[in-house]
Protein backbone atom coordinates (compact mmCIF):
# COMPACT_ATOMS: atom_id res chain seq x y z
CA UNK A 1 0.00 0.00 0.00
CA UNK A 2 1.04 3.28 -0.91
CA UNK A 3 1.63 5.71 1.89
CA UNK A 4 -0.28 8.87 1.98
CA UNK A 5 2.08 11.73 1.49
CA UNK A 6 5.03 9.85 0.18
CA UNK A 7 6.01 12.06 -2.03
CA UNK A 8 6.77 15.77 -2.16
CA UNK A 9 4.56 17.97 -3.85
CA UNK A 10 5.98 19.52 -7.17
CA UNK A 11 7.12 22.56 -7.11
CA UNK A 12 5.32 25.39 -7.58
CA UNK A 13 5.47 28.82 -10.03
CA UNK A 14 5.46 32.50 -8.76
CA UNK A 15 1.89 32.68 -10.02
CA UNK A 16 0.73 29.43 -8.52
CA UNK A 17 2.68 29.84 -5.45
CA UNK A 18 -0.46 33.42 -5.06
CA UNK A 19 -3.03 31.27 -5.42
CA UNK A 20 -2.25 29.55 -2.34
CA UNK A 21 -1.27 32.83 -0.69
CA UNK A 22 -4.33 34.44 -1.85
CA UNK A 23 -6.43 31.59 -0.35
CA UNK A 24 -5.41 32.31 2.97
CA UNK A 25 -5.19 35.68 3.33
CA UNK A 26 -7.20 38.29 6.01
CA UNK A 27 -10.33 39.08 4.45
CA UNK A 28 -9.31 43.06 4.56
CA UNK A 29 -6.11 42.51 2.27
CA UNK A 30 -8.62 40.55 0.13
CA UNK A 31 -10.96 43.08 -0.26
CA UNK A 32 -8.42 45.45 -0.91
CA UNK A 33 -6.88 43.60 -3.48
CA UNK A 34 -10.43 43.49 -5.42
CA UNK A 35 -11.60 46.85 -5.21
CA UNK A 36 -7.93 47.91 -6.92
CA UNK A 37 -8.33 45.50 -9.57
CA UNK A 38 -12.04 46.40 -10.01
CA UNK A 39 -11.46 50.30 -10.49
CA UNK A 40 -14.13 51.68 -13.35
CA UNK A 41 -14.03 55.17 -14.43
CA UNK A 42 -17.27 57.85 -13.48
CA UNK A 43 -18.73 57.73 -17.14
CA UNK A 44 -18.54 54.09 -17.06
CA UNK A 45 -20.44 53.62 -13.61
CA UNK A 46 -23.02 56.04 -14.87
CA UNK A 47 -23.85 54.30 -17.90
CA UNK A 48 -23.74 51.00 -16.24
CA UNK A 49 -26.27 52.20 -13.81
CA UNK A 50 -28.51 53.84 -16.63
CA UNK A 51 -28.48 50.49 -18.61
CA UNK A 52 -29.01 47.81 -15.56
CA UNK A 53 -32.27 50.03 -14.70
CA UNK A 54 -33.53 49.87 -18.26
CA UNK A 55 -33.09 45.99 -17.73
CA UNK A 56 -34.76 46.32 -14.60
CA UNK A 57 -37.80 47.96 -15.10
CA UNK A 58 -37.87 45.94 -18.28
CA UNK A 59 -38.02 42.40 -16.63
CA UNK A 60 -40.74 43.93 -14.49
CA UNK A 61 -43.04 45.31 -17.09
CA UNK A 62 -42.48 42.01 -19.27
CA UNK A 63 -42.56 39.63 -16.60
CA UNK A 64 -46.31 38.33 -16.14
CA UNK A 65 -47.03 34.54 -17.31
CA UNK A 66 -42.90 33.85 -17.28
CA UNK A 67 -42.49 31.30 -14.12
CA UNK A 68 -39.65 28.41 -14.02
CA UNK A 69 -37.53 28.81 -10.89
CA UNK A 70 -37.44 32.69 -10.64
CA UNK A 71 -40.87 32.79 -9.97
CA UNK A 72 -41.03 29.77 -7.75
CA UNK A 73 -38.12 30.94 -4.78
CA UNK A 74 -39.53 34.43 -5.09
CA UNK A 75 -42.81 33.04 -4.13
CA UNK A 76 -42.00 30.47 -1.89
CA UNK A 77 -38.35 32.36 -0.28
CA UNK A 78 -36.41 30.69 2.16
CA UNK A 79 -37.78 33.48 4.58
CA UNK A 80 -41.04 31.80 4.67
CA UNK A 81 -41.58 28.75 6.80
CA UNK A 82 -43.18 27.59 3.42
CA UNK A 83 -39.76 27.51 1.58
CA UNK A 84 -38.22 26.18 4.61
CA UNK A 85 -40.63 23.15 4.30
CA UNK A 86 -40.15 22.57 0.68
CA UNK A 87 -36.36 22.70 0.87
CA UNK A 88 -36.42 20.20 3.57
CA UNK A 89 -38.70 18.09 1.74
CA UNK A 90 -37.24 18.27 -1.87
CA UNK A 91 -33.61 17.79 -0.25
CA UNK A 92 -35.04 14.47 1.80
CA UNK A 93 -37.53 12.94 0.16
CA UNK A 94 -35.77 10.37 -2.11
CA UNK A 95 -33.20 9.81 0.51
CA UNK A 96 -35.35 8.16 2.66
CA UNK A 97 -35.41 4.43 2.10
CA UNK A 98 -39.17 3.83 3.43
CA UNK A 99 -42.28 4.63 3.27
CA UNK A 100 -43.14 5.41 7.06
CA UNK A 101 -40.91 7.68 7.26
CA UNK A 102 -41.66 9.74 4.15
CA UNK A 103 -44.99 9.94 5.58
CA UNK A 104 -44.12 11.50 8.70
CA UNK A 105 -42.11 13.51 6.66
CA UNK A 106 -44.78 15.18 4.61
CA UNK A 107 -47.24 15.00 7.39
CA UNK A 108 -44.76 17.18 9.31
CA UNK A 109 -43.25 19.42 6.76
CA UNK A 110 -46.41 19.91 4.21
CA UNK A 111 -49.25 19.82 7.00
CA UNK A 112 -48.18 22.33 9.22
CA UNK A 113 -47.40 25.02 6.87
CA UNK A 114 -49.77 27.80 5.61
CA UNK A 115 -49.83 27.40 1.62
CA UNK A 116 -53.02 29.59 1.15
CA UNK A 117 -51.68 32.37 1.96
CA UNK A 118 -49.57 32.21 -1.41
CA UNK A 119 -52.51 30.93 -3.48
CA UNK A 120 -52.82 33.57 -6.73
CA UNK A 121 -49.54 35.67 -5.61
CA UNK A 122 -47.72 35.14 -8.03
CA UNK A 123 -48.07 35.78 -12.00
CA UNK A 124 -46.99 32.46 -13.13
CA UNK A 125 -49.35 29.65 -13.63
CA UNK A 126 -46.67 27.02 -12.65
CA UNK A 127 -46.20 28.37 -9.27
CA UNK A 128 -50.13 28.89 -8.76
CA UNK A 129 -50.84 25.29 -9.73
CA UNK A 130 -47.96 24.06 -7.19
CA UNK A 131 -49.38 26.03 -4.66
CA UNK A 132 -52.74 24.93 -4.91
CA UNK A 133 -51.58 20.97 -4.88
CA UNK A 134 -49.96 21.62 -1.67
CA UNK A 135 -51.81 23.12 -0.57
CA UNK A 136 -54.43 20.37 -0.87
CA UNK A 137 -52.03 17.85 0.45
CA UNK A 138 -51.56 20.31 3.29
CA UNK A 139 -55.74 20.02 3.96
CA UNK A 140 -55.65 16.79 3.64
CA UNK A 141 -53.17 16.19 6.71
CA UNK A 142 -54.22 18.61 9.22
CA UNK A 143 -56.45 17.24 11.95
CA UNK A 144 -60.23 17.56 11.91
CA UNK A 145 -61.38 21.35 13.36
CA UNK A 146 -65.24 20.39 11.48
CA UNK A 147 -67.59 18.09 9.51
CA UNK A 148 -68.98 19.81 6.61
CA UNK A 149 -66.86 21.95 5.31
CA UNK A 150 -64.23 20.89 2.16
CA UNK A 151 -61.48 19.52 4.03
CA UNK A 152 -63.30 17.28 5.86
CA UNK A 153 -64.95 15.42 2.98
CA UNK A 154 -61.24 15.38 1.51
CA UNK A 155 -60.03 13.79 4.61
CA UNK A 156 -62.52 11.31 4.87
CA UNK A 157 -61.58 10.36 1.64
CA UNK A 158 -57.62 10.18 2.43
CA UNK A 159 -58.29 8.14 5.30
CA UNK A 160 -60.01 5.66 2.95
CA UNK A 161 -57.63 5.54 0.37
CA UNK A 162 -54.85 5.23 2.36
CA UNK A 163 -51.14 7.40 2.95
CA UNK A 164 -49.69 5.99 -0.29
CA UNK A 165 -52.34 8.13 -2.11
CA UNK A 166 -51.13 11.63 -0.79
CA UNK A 167 -47.41 10.22 -0.54
CA UNK A 168 -47.80 9.32 -4.61
CA UNK A 169 -49.04 12.86 -4.51
CA UNK A 170 -46.16 14.35 -2.91
CA UNK A 171 -43.42 12.81 -4.62
CA UNK A 172 -45.70 13.66 -8.25
CA UNK A 173 -45.58 17.14 -7.41
CA UNK A 174 -41.90 17.33 -6.61
CA UNK A 175 -41.40 15.54 -10.02
CA UNK A 176 -43.23 18.58 -11.71
CA UNK A 177 -41.16 21.06 -10.02
CA UNK A 178 -37.81 19.20 -11.35
CA UNK A 179 -38.87 19.20 -14.59
CA UNK A 180 -38.70 22.92 -14.38
CA UNK A 181 -35.24 22.76 -13.34
CA UNK A 182 -33.59 20.32 -15.77
CA UNK A 183 -33.41 20.44 -19.07
CA UNK A 184 -34.19 16.37 -19.82
CA UNK A 185 -33.82 13.21 -18.32
CA UNK A 186 -31.54 11.67 -21.07
CA UNK A 187 -28.84 13.86 -22.90
CA UNK A 188 -31.22 13.05 -26.18
CA UNK A 189 -34.04 14.08 -24.46
CA UNK A 190 -32.65 17.37 -23.59
CA UNK A 191 -31.00 18.02 -26.76
CA UNK A 192 -34.47 17.77 -28.28
CA UNK A 193 -35.80 20.53 -26.00
CA UNK A 194 -32.63 22.46 -26.57
CA UNK A 195 -33.88 22.17 -30.48
CA UNK A 196 -37.86 23.43 -29.38
CA UNK A 197 -39.37 26.24 -29.23
CA UNK A 198 -38.92 26.88 -25.44
CA UNK A 199 -37.37 30.12 -24.04
CA UNK A 200 -34.49 28.08 -23.65
CA UNK A 201 -34.11 27.56 -27.07
CA UNK A 202 -31.76 27.62 -29.99
CA UNK A 203 -34.91 29.19 -31.48
CA UNK A 204 -34.08 32.22 -29.35
CA UNK A 205 -30.81 32.34 -30.13
CA UNK A 206 -29.31 30.32 -27.22
CA UNK A 207 -26.48 27.75 -26.73
CA UNK A 208 -26.41 25.38 -24.43
CA UNK A 209 -23.74 23.28 -22.38
CA UNK A 210 -25.08 20.12 -20.91
CA UNK A 211 -24.35 19.09 -17.23
CA UNK A 212 -25.01 15.55 -16.35
CA UNK A 213 -26.45 15.59 -12.62
CA UNK A 214 -25.15 13.61 -10.39
CA UNK A 215 -23.11 13.52 -7.17
CA UNK A 216 -19.52 12.80 -6.41
CA UNK A 217 -18.79 9.18 -6.91
CA UNK A 218 -18.22 7.13 -3.44
CA UNK A 219 -16.60 4.00 -5.28
CA UNK A 220 -14.79 2.86 -8.29
CA UNK A 221 -18.03 1.78 -9.86
CA UNK A 222 -19.83 4.74 -9.28
CA UNK A 223 -16.63 6.83 -11.12
CA UNK A 224 -16.48 4.01 -14.18
CA UNK A 225 -20.58 4.85 -14.52
CA UNK A 226 -20.31 8.36 -14.77
CA UNK A 227 -17.26 8.06 -16.98
CA UNK A 228 -19.78 5.97 -19.17
CA UNK A 229 -22.56 8.29 -19.37
CA UNK A 230 -20.02 11.37 -20.30
CA UNK A 231 -18.92 9.47 -22.95
CA UNK A 232 -22.54 9.02 -23.96
CA UNK A 233 -22.97 12.25 -23.79
CA UNK A 234 -20.24 13.47 -25.30
CA UNK A 235 -21.25 11.85 -28.63
CA UNK A 236 -24.57 12.58 -28.74
CA UNK A 237 -23.85 16.36 -28.28
CA UNK A 238 -21.56 15.99 -30.97
CA UNK A 239 -23.98 14.98 -33.47
CA UNK A 240 -25.92 17.78 -32.66
CA UNK A 241 -22.85 20.23 -32.80
CA UNK A 242 -22.42 19.95 -36.96
CA UNK A 243 -19.90 21.36 -37.43
CA UNK A 244 -20.25 24.77 -35.87
CA UNK A 245 -17.28 26.89 -34.51
CA UNK A 246 -16.41 25.65 -30.90
CA UNK A 247 -18.07 28.75 -29.64
CA UNK A 248 -21.15 28.58 -30.77
CA UNK A 249 -21.73 24.39 -30.35
CA UNK A 250 -23.01 22.55 -27.68
CA UNK A 251 -20.81 21.88 -25.08
CA UNK A 252 -20.67 19.62 -22.25
CA UNK A 253 -19.60 20.60 -18.24
CA UNK A 254 -17.84 18.11 -15.78
CA UNK A 255 -17.63 17.45 -12.38
CA UNK A 256 -14.18 15.56 -11.53
CA UNK A 257 -15.69 14.49 -8.51
CA UNK A 258 -18.34 12.45 -10.10
CA UNK A 259 -14.97 10.59 -11.97
CA UNK A 260 -13.23 9.53 -9.01
CA UNK A 261 -13.98 8.37 -4.93
CA UNK A 262 -10.86 10.26 -3.66
CA UNK A 263 -11.22 13.03 -5.53
CA UNK A 264 -8.94 15.19 -2.83
CA UNK A 265 -5.81 17.40 -2.50
CA UNK A 266 -4.13 14.81 -0.19
CA UNK A 267 -4.52 12.06 -2.42
CA UNK A 268 -2.92 14.29 -5.73
CA UNK A 269 -0.65 11.47 -6.69
CA UNK A 270 -3.41 8.64 -6.76
CA UNK A 271 -5.45 11.44 -8.13
CA UNK A 272 -3.01 12.35 -11.22
CA UNK A 273 -2.38 8.51 -11.72
CA UNK A 274 -6.08 7.23 -11.89
CA UNK A 275 -8.56 10.37 -13.28
CA UNK A 276 -5.83 12.16 -15.57
CA UNK A 277 -5.94 9.28 -18.03
CA UNK A 278 -9.79 8.76 -17.45
CA UNK A 279 -10.21 13.09 -17.93
CA UNK A 280 -7.99 13.16 -21.17
CA UNK A 281 -9.61 10.05 -23.05
CA UNK A 282 -12.66 12.24 -22.42
CA UNK A 283 -11.38 15.61 -23.32
CA UNK A 284 -10.02 14.08 -26.86
CA UNK A 285 -13.90 12.49 -27.41
CA UNK A 286 -15.22 15.96 -26.95
CA UNK A 287 -12.44 17.34 -29.36
CA UNK A 288 -13.25 14.75 -32.50
CA UNK A 289 -16.84 15.76 -31.88
CA UNK A 290 -16.13 19.33 -31.86
CA UNK A 291 -17.71 20.79 -28.72
CA UNK A 292 -16.16 22.75 -25.18
CA UNK A 293 -15.47 20.44 -22.08
CA UNK A 294 -15.34 22.68 -19.30
CA UNK A 295 -14.38 20.81 -15.49
CA UNK A 296 -16.81 22.18 -13.18
CA UNK A 297 -16.27 24.58 -10.04
CA UNK A 298 -16.73 22.51 -6.89
CA UNK A 299 -15.80 22.75 -3.39
CA UNK A 300 -12.98 25.17 -2.43
CA UNK A 301 -11.31 21.82 -1.20
CA UNK A 302 -10.95 20.83 -4.44
CA UNK A 303 -9.53 23.70 -6.27
CA UNK A 304 -5.91 22.83 -6.37
CA UNK A 305 -6.10 19.33 -8.03
CA UNK A 306 -8.14 20.81 -10.30
CA UNK A 307 -5.85 23.01 -11.69
CA UNK A 308 -3.23 20.30 -11.78
CA UNK A 309 -5.70 18.58 -14.08
CA UNK A 310 -6.28 21.31 -15.86
CA UNK A 311 -2.87 22.10 -16.73
CA UNK A 312 -1.92 18.81 -17.53
CA UNK A 313 -4.85 18.83 -19.75
CA UNK A 314 -3.77 21.97 -21.01
CA UNK A 315 -0.04 20.92 -22.09
CA UNK A 316 -1.17 17.54 -23.21
CA UNK A 317 0.25 16.84 -26.82
CA UNK A 318 -3.15 15.06 -27.67
CA UNK A 319 -5.25 18.09 -27.34
CA UNK A 320 -3.03 20.71 -29.06
CA UNK A 321 -4.42 23.51 -31.41
CA UNK A 322 -7.99 22.69 -29.12
CA UNK A 323 -9.39 25.76 -28.08
CA UNK A 324 -12.32 24.04 -26.70
CA UNK A 325 -10.65 23.00 -22.83
CA UNK A 326 -12.36 24.96 -20.16
CA UNK A 327 -12.73 25.73 -16.33
CA UNK A 328 -15.19 27.39 -14.10
CA UNK A 329 -13.60 29.83 -11.57
CA UNK A 330 -15.89 31.24 -8.77
CA UNK A 331 -15.34 34.72 -7.61
CA UNK A 332 -16.30 34.64 -4.37
CA UNK A 333 -13.18 32.65 -3.51
CA UNK A 334 -10.74 35.16 -2.50
CA UNK A 335 -8.15 33.42 -4.39
CA UNK A 336 -10.18 34.37 -7.97
CA UNK A 337 -8.24 36.83 -9.27
CA UNK A 338 -4.69 34.89 -8.67
CA UNK A 339 -6.59 31.55 -10.41
CA UNK A 340 -7.49 33.75 -13.34
CA UNK A 341 -3.76 35.60 -13.70
CA UNK A 342 -2.40 31.63 -13.31
CA UNK A 343 -5.12 30.50 -15.91
CA UNK A 344 -3.95 33.82 -18.60
CA UNK A 345 -0.21 32.24 -18.27
CA UNK A 346 -1.10 28.95 -18.49
CA UNK A 347 -3.09 29.46 -21.91
CA UNK A 348 0.24 31.33 -22.90
CA UNK A 349 2.55 28.65 -22.09
CA UNK A 350 -0.08 25.94 -24.25
CA UNK A 351 -0.60 27.96 -26.79
CA UNK A 352 -4.21 27.84 -26.61
CA UNK A 353 -7.02 29.85 -25.72
CA UNK A 354 -8.95 28.61 -22.67
CA UNK A 355 -12.93 28.84 -22.60
CA UNK A 356 -13.04 30.80 -18.97
CA UNK A 357 -16.88 30.43 -17.26
CA UNK A 358 -16.95 33.45 -14.43
CA UNK A 359 -19.25 32.07 -11.80
CA UNK A 360 -20.08 33.91 -8.22
CA UNK A 361 -20.15 30.48 -6.63
CA UNK A 362 -23.28 28.01 -5.56
CA UNK A 363 -21.35 26.70 -2.17
CA UNK A 364 -20.93 29.75 0.00
CA UNK A 365 -23.23 27.73 3.03
CA UNK A 366 -20.79 25.34 2.76
CA UNK A 367 -17.84 26.66 2.69
CA UNK A 368 -18.65 28.97 5.84
CA UNK A 369 -19.47 25.66 7.63
CA UNK A 370 -16.14 23.37 6.60
CA UNK A 371 -14.21 26.43 7.56
CA UNK A 372 -15.92 26.64 10.92
CA UNK A 373 -15.80 23.04 11.38
CA UNK A 374 -12.05 22.83 11.13
CA UNK A 375 -11.44 25.42 13.34
CA UNK A 376 -9.66 27.58 10.16
CA UNK A 377 -7.50 30.64 10.42
CA UNK A 378 -10.25 32.41 8.08
CA UNK A 379 -12.73 31.60 5.41
CA UNK A 380 -12.18 30.67 1.83
CA UNK A 381 -14.61 33.15 1.03
CA UNK A 382 -15.83 36.11 1.13
CA UNK A 383 -18.13 36.68 4.15
CA UNK A 384 -20.37 39.54 2.20
CA UNK A 385 -22.10 39.25 -0.90
CA UNK A 386 -21.33 42.31 -2.10
CA UNK A 387 -17.80 41.62 -2.18
CA UNK A 388 -17.74 38.76 -4.40
CA UNK A 389 -19.72 41.09 -7.08
CA UNK A 390 -17.23 43.44 -6.63
CA UNK A 391 -13.99 40.22 -6.98
CA UNK A 392 -16.63 39.39 -10.32
CA UNK A 393 -16.14 42.67 -12.04
CA UNK A 394 -12.33 42.58 -10.77
CA UNK A 395 -12.22 39.01 -12.43
CA UNK A 396 -13.76 40.02 -15.84
CA UNK A 397 -11.90 43.07 -16.26
CA UNK A 398 -8.45 40.82 -16.07
CA UNK A 399 -10.56 38.16 -18.08
CA UNK A 400 -10.90 41.38 -20.75
CA UNK A 401 -7.44 42.30 -20.58
CA UNK A 402 -5.66 39.20 -21.26
CA UNK A 403 -6.24 39.38 -24.53
CA UNK A 404 -7.31 36.41 -26.62
CA UNK A 405 -6.14 33.69 -23.84
CA UNK A 406 -9.60 33.65 -23.08
CA UNK A 407 -13.01 32.71 -24.44
CA UNK A 408 -15.01 34.90 -21.67
CA UNK A 409 -18.18 33.63 -20.35
CA UNK A 410 -19.95 35.48 -17.48
CA UNK A 411 -22.26 33.29 -16.17
CA UNK A 412 -24.82 35.53 -14.10
CA UNK A 413 -28.64 36.50 -13.67
CA UNK A 414 -28.07 40.17 -11.64
CA UNK A 415 -28.47 43.32 -14.11
CA UNK A 416 -26.06 45.92 -12.61
CA UNK A 417 -23.72 42.91 -13.29
CA UNK A 418 -24.77 42.01 -16.74
CA UNK A 419 -24.54 45.95 -17.76
CA UNK A 420 -20.83 45.73 -16.34
CA UNK A 421 -20.14 43.47 -18.32
CA UNK A 422 -21.49 44.68 -21.34
CA UNK A 423 -19.44 47.95 -20.12
CA UNK A 424 -16.11 46.35 -19.42
CA UNK A 425 -16.23 44.66 -22.97
CA UNK A 426 -16.40 47.63 -25.19
CA UNK A 427 -16.56 46.17 -28.98
CA UNK A 428 -15.72 43.21 -27.99
CA UNK A 429 -17.80 40.43 -29.29
CA UNK A 430 -15.74 37.02 -28.75
CA UNK A 431 -17.69 36.10 -25.61
CA UNK A 432 -20.83 35.01 -23.77
CA UNK A 433 -23.34 35.62 -21.37
CA UNK A 434 -24.22 32.20 -19.46
CA UNK A 435 -27.21 31.86 -17.67
CA UNK A 436 -29.42 28.23 -15.46
CA UNK A 437 -31.93 26.66 -17.16
CA UNK A 438 -35.17 27.98 -15.98
CA UNK A 439 -33.61 30.77 -13.92
CA UNK A 440 -33.00 34.62 -15.25
CA UNK A 441 -35.42 34.14 -18.83
CA UNK A 442 -36.72 37.49 -18.84
CA UNK A 443 -33.89 39.05 -17.79
CA UNK A 444 -32.50 37.24 -20.64
CA UNK A 445 -34.90 38.00 -23.19
CA UNK A 446 -34.14 41.31 -23.14
CA UNK A 447 -30.36 40.53 -24.39
CA UNK A 448 -30.75 37.69 -26.27
CA UNK A 449 -32.13 38.19 -30.16
CA UNK A 450 -31.45 40.25 -32.88
CA UNK A 451 -34.54 42.35 -31.73
CA UNK A 452 -32.40 42.60 -28.26
CA UNK A 453 -29.13 43.62 -27.86
CA UNK A 454 -27.68 40.33 -30.24
CA UNK A 455 -25.47 39.34 -27.42
CA UNK A 456 -24.29 35.46 -27.16
CA UNK A 457 -25.85 33.24 -24.11
CA UNK A 458 -25.20 29.74 -22.88
CA UNK A 459 -27.95 27.78 -20.72
CA UNK A 460 -26.43 25.35 -18.61
CA UNK A 461 -28.67 22.35 -19.24
CA UNK A 462 -29.05 19.85 -16.10
CA UNK A 463 -29.61 16.57 -17.58
CA UNK A 464 -31.09 13.59 -15.03
CA UNK A 465 -33.60 11.66 -13.34
CA UNK A 466 -35.19 13.61 -10.33
CA UNK A 467 -32.95 11.33 -8.23
CA UNK A 468 -30.29 13.38 -9.54
CA UNK A 469 -32.01 16.70 -9.18
CA UNK A 470 -32.08 16.83 -5.55
CA UNK A 471 -28.80 17.89 -4.32
CA UNK A 472 -28.91 20.68 -7.09
CA UNK A 473 -32.31 21.95 -6.34
CA UNK A 474 -31.08 22.40 -2.75
CA UNK A 475 -28.20 24.66 -4.31
CA UNK A 476 -30.07 26.35 -6.40
CA UNK A 477 -32.58 27.45 -3.67
CA UNK A 478 -29.73 28.15 -0.95
CA UNK A 479 -28.40 30.33 -3.47
CA UNK A 480 -31.19 31.90 -4.64
CA UNK A 481 -34.10 31.50 -2.23
CA UNK A 482 -33.38 34.08 0.08
CA UNK A 483 -35.49 37.74 -0.11
CA UNK A 484 -31.93 39.41 -0.79
CA UNK A 485 -31.29 37.53 -3.65
CA UNK A 486 -31.20 39.03 -6.87
CA UNK A 487 -33.56 36.76 -8.30
CA UNK A 488 -35.79 37.86 -5.65
CA UNK A 489 -35.33 41.48 -5.83
CA UNK A 490 -35.71 42.27 -9.66
CA UNK A 491 -39.43 40.83 -9.39
CA UNK A 492 -40.32 42.06 -5.90
CA UNK A 493 -42.07 45.75 -6.99
CA UNK A 494 -41.29 46.79 -2.72
CA UNK A 495 -38.38 46.71 -3.62
CA UNK A 496 -36.47 50.29 -5.36
CA UNK A 497 -34.86 50.17 -8.21
CA UNK A 498 -32.09 52.32 -7.31
CA UNK A 499 -31.42 49.91 -4.42
CA UNK A 500 -31.19 46.90 -6.56
CA UNK A 501 -28.93 48.54 -9.50
CA UNK A 502 -26.74 50.08 -6.47
CA UNK A 503 -22.98 50.16 -7.62
CA UNK A 504 -21.40 47.31 -5.88
CA UNK A 505 -17.69 48.93 -5.95
CA UNK A 506 -19.27 52.02 -3.79
CA UNK A 507 -20.98 50.19 -1.48
CA UNK A 508 -17.93 47.81 -0.46
CA UNK A 509 -15.80 50.81 -0.70
CA UNK A 510 -18.43 52.21 2.28
CA UNK A 511 -18.24 49.24 4.50
CA UNK A 512 -15.41 48.06 7.31
CA UNK A 513 -13.00 46.18 5.76
CA UNK A 514 -13.28 43.65 7.72
CA UNK A 515 -15.66 40.02 7.49
CA UNK A 516 -19.17 40.53 8.35
CA UNK A 517 -19.48 41.31 11.83
CA UNK A 518 -22.38 38.17 12.47
CA UNK A 519 -19.85 35.64 11.00
CA UNK A 520 -17.03 35.18 13.72
CA UNK A 521 -14.24 33.75 12.19
CA UNK A 522 -13.55 30.13 12.32
CA UNK A 523 -11.73 30.26 15.89
CA UNK A 524 -13.83 32.26 17.38
CA UNK A 525 -16.67 30.73 16.66
CA UNK A 526 -17.66 29.75 20.33
CA UNK A 527 -16.10 33.23 21.83
CA UNK A 528 -16.19 33.84 24.73
CA UNK A 529 -16.89 30.54 26.34
CA UNK A 530 -13.84 29.21 24.37
CA UNK A 531 -11.78 29.02 21.61
CA UNK A 532 -12.38 27.07 18.56
CA UNK A 533 -10.36 23.67 18.62
CA UNK A 534 -7.68 24.32 15.54
CA UNK A 535 -7.58 21.24 12.44
CA UNK A 536 -5.38 20.73 9.72
CA UNK A 537 -6.43 22.23 6.17
CA UNK A 538 -5.79 19.20 4.22
CA UNK A 539 -6.34 20.77 1.13
CA UNK A 540 -3.52 23.53 1.53
CA UNK A 541 -0.29 22.22 -0.21
CA UNK A 542 1.51 24.13 2.36
CA UNK A 543 0.17 22.07 4.79
CA UNK A 544 0.60 19.06 3.23
CA UNK A 545 4.27 19.34 3.01
CA UNK A 546 4.62 20.23 6.40
CA UNK A 547 2.93 17.36 7.51
CA UNK A 548 4.59 14.78 5.15
CA UNK A 549 7.85 16.36 6.68
CA UNK A 550 6.46 15.65 9.94
CA UNK A 551 5.60 11.99 9.28
CA UNK A 552 9.08 11.42 7.38
CA UNK A 553 10.35 12.28 10.79
CA UNK A 554 8.14 10.22 13.16
CA UNK A 555 8.82 7.41 10.76
CA UNK A 556 12.85 7.87 11.27
CA UNK A 557 12.73 7.97 15.38
CA UNK A 558 12.51 4.85 17.03
CA UNK A 559 9.66 4.17 19.37
CA UNK A 560 8.80 2.41 22.79
CA UNK A 561 5.88 2.35 24.34
CA UNK A 562 5.17 0.29 27.83
CA UNK A 563 3.23 0.54 31.19
CA UNK A 564 4.42 3.80 33.41
CA UNK A 565 3.16 3.14 37.05
CA UNK A 566 3.71 5.45 39.92
CA UNK A 567 5.96 7.57 37.40
CA UNK A 568 8.59 4.46 36.83
CA UNK A 569 8.63 2.82 33.21
CA UNK A 570 8.01 -0.86 34.13
CA UNK A 571 10.66 -3.60 32.22
CA UNK A 572 9.19 -6.49 30.52
CA UNK A 573 9.08 -8.18 27.18
CA UNK A 574 8.02 -6.41 24.48
CA UNK A 575 6.56 -7.10 20.96
CA UNK A 576 6.41 -5.40 17.62
CA UNK A 577 3.51 -3.84 16.34
CA UNK A 578 3.11 -2.67 13.15
CA UNK A 579 1.94 0.55 11.12
CA UNK A 580 -1.73 -0.50 10.02
CA UNK A 581 -1.21 1.93 6.65
CA UNK A 582 2.36 -0.29 5.94
CA UNK A 583 1.90 -3.56 7.78
CA UNK A 584 6.30 -3.88 6.38
CA UNK A 585 7.24 -0.95 9.01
Amino acid sequence: MEPVFANPLPPQSALRARVGVAHRRGEEDAVAAILAAAEIPADSRGRIAASARRLVEAVRRERLGKGGLDAFVQEYALSSPEGVALMCLAEALLRIPDAETVDRLIRDKIASANWQRHLGHSGSLFVNASTWALMLTGRLLRPDHGEGDLGSILRRFAARSGEPVWRQAVSAAMRILADQFIMGRTIEEALERARGPSRSGERHGYRHSFDMLGEAARTTADAERYHAAYRRAIAAIGKEAAGRPIEAAPGISVKLSALHPRYEMAQRDRVMRELLPSLLALARDARAAGIGFTIDAEEADRLEPSLDLVEALALAPDLAGWDGLGLAVQAYQKRALAVVDWLADLALRARRRLMLRLVKGAYWDTEIKRAQEKGLEGYPVFTRKVATDVSYLACAGRMFAAGGVFYPQFATHNAHTLAAILELAGDRTDWEFQRLHGMGEALYAEVVGPDRMNRACRVYAPVGSHEDLLAYLVRRLLENGANTSFVNRIVDEKEPIDEIVADPIAQLVRLPAKPHPRIPLPRDLFRPVRRNSKGLDLADPQILDELRGGLAEAVRQPWHAGPIVGGVDLAGAGEPVFDPSDRRR
